[in-house]
């Protein structure tokens, strides 16, 4: 089991990440924010950043839904993920010689992110879990797609995954949450 666990993702980044094929990633990364934000616009509304403002805006729950949604699918996640593909190919650049493009490590981390649908869940340790997972997978990505090292791909995941994984998806919150004891 424990072996299968380890090799499934890295088969998965091997096979799954092809030069200049960043679309169905882009939509994955976006279909992953939607059932993230979604969730907790049912479970947890006020913990979205913004939402107070919009739903004072807006003055319909179902108009606040449907622009927090629009943001987060059209704006946020394009955005996040490409900005955290530029800080991982700064990384890579600086500890990888010989190393694939920036198409495949924005593939890398929208596959990553797939445990951000977990952040949906009102539980600050699930939260947790999941994108300490998420960090992993994005590690063990960026060094199959890019043929490195494991450390060198955790050093170069590092800045990128604390912005997408910590800042982004709410995991640096949800750690302070734990630790505070909620």
């Amino acid at each position: 089991m424990r072996r299968s666990v380890g090799e499934l993702p890295r088969r998965f980044f091997g096979r799954g990440v092809a030069p200049g094929d960043q679309a169905p990633a882009l939509s994955f990364a976006v279909a992953v924010t939607l059932a993230a934000v979604g969730g907790r616009l049912l479970v947890a509304p006020a913990t979205l950043s913004g939402y107070a403002r919009v739903a004072e805006a807006t003055a319909s729950p179902y108009l606040t839904a449907a622009v927090v949604l629009g943001v987060a699918a059209v704006l946020v996640a394009p955005l996040v993920l490409h900005l955290g593909a530029a800080l991982a190919t700064l990384g890579l650049a600086a500890l990888v010689d010989e190393r694939a493009g920036v198409s495949e490590t924005v593939q890398v981390i929208a596959y990553a992110a797939a445990p951000g649908v977990f952040v949906a869940v009102p539980r600050p340790a699930v939260r947790v879990a999941a994108l300490a997972y998420a960090c992993v997978l994005f590690a063990v990505g960026l060094a199959v797609v890019h043929g490195t090292s494991r450390r060198r791909a955790a050093l170069a995941a590092a800045l990128p995954a604390l912005f997408v994984f910590g800042l982004a998806f709410g995991g640096i919150a949800a750690l302070d949450a734990v630790i505070a004891g909620a």
